[in-house]
């Protein structure tokens, strides 16, 4: 069950972390985004949409808890989102590191590399960020167009 929450986000805020592990950049688009929660038993996953302007919305945060990793609650919440926003948007963007597992996940949930910002964990965040040993630098951007008949 994919529930939409309107109130207290940040009960969530341990899910949020594993996603964007720095608190304050999180800040910056919880209020403004749209978040659901994915619960199968227990709460599984998580997702953070923001409107981004122009028929652009951005997926700005997705977590699954790791003892539920690669069980397909990741993909299961981003087709949700995908259907969800296909009325209101043409298109949706997702901001990763340069992860091969991360990008590779993107890839098969449809998404193609749009564009990258170059140092944006460096020059963003207040600590080195690293995923599977690599230190995360330029920001990596992709992008997916939704309800393609």
């Amino acid at each position: 069950m994919i529930t939409q929450i309107k109130e207290n986000k940040k009960q969530y805020l341990d899910l949020l972390l594993l996603a964007d592990e720095q608190e304050s950049m999180i800040d910056k688009y919880l209020e403004r985004g749209e978040m659901f929660v994915l619960f199968d038993g227990d709460l599984k996953a998580i997702c953070v949409v923001t409107d981004e302007g122009n028929g652009v919305c951005e997926l700005k945060n997705i977590a699954t808890y790791p003892e539920y990793q690669n069980m397909g609650y990741g993909k299961q919440l981003i087709a949700f989102v995908c259907n969800y926003y296909c009325s209101q948007y043409s298109t949706m963007l997702v901001g990763t590191g340069d992860s091969p597992w991360i990008l590779s996940f993107y890839q098969k949930c449809g998404f193609v590399e749009s564009h990258r910002v170059k140092n944006f964990f460096t020059d963003n965040y207040d600590h080195p960020m690293f995923e599977d040993g690599i230190q995360l630098v330029d920001m990596v951007y992709l992008s997916k167009k939704l309800c393609i008949k």
